[in-house]
């Protein structure tokens, strides 16, 4: 177990995480059916955006919710995803990382996911 420290650790981070997802029966689809994600484009995105949410680096330029509306439409994005989503995020933490960001990973996934997963209901709502 290392710290989470640099780019490389949140690539590895990312890239064991989305191992995992595109192999789960919940929210795997979303990645490979509905969204088609061409990951040679989506995970440096990714670590750009945990690069910026974990040590202020600024190198992510995007908005992660307007990209997940049109998803919404398409199939739902419920609840029970979002929790799929932030247990295997914390489980790829915590098998490869300790320390202060990793737990401040954690605690920023938890938000993350909650906002997320609010935001996409009440977008469903008439």
């Amino acid at each position: 177990m290392k710290n989470l420290e640099s780019r490389e650790d949140i690539e590895l981070l990312v890239n064991s995480f989305y191992r995992k997802v595109v192999e789960d029966e919940t929210i795997g689809f979303f990645f490979k059916d509905i969204v088609k994600v061409d990951w040679d484009k989506h995970l440096p995105k990714m670590y750009s955006f945990w690069e910026t949410i974990l040590f202020g680096q600024m190198s992510y330029k995007g908005n992660p919710m307007a990209v997940h509306f049109p998803i919404n439409e398409i199939k739902a994005m419920e609840k029970h995803h979002f929790a799929k989503w932030l247990e295997l995020w914390k489980h790829t933490i915590e098998e490869n990382f300790t320390g202060q960001n990793a737990s401040m990973a954690i605690t920023k996934s938890e938000n993350i996911a909650n906002l997320m997963s609010y935001k996409m209901e009440m977008a469903r709502k008439p």
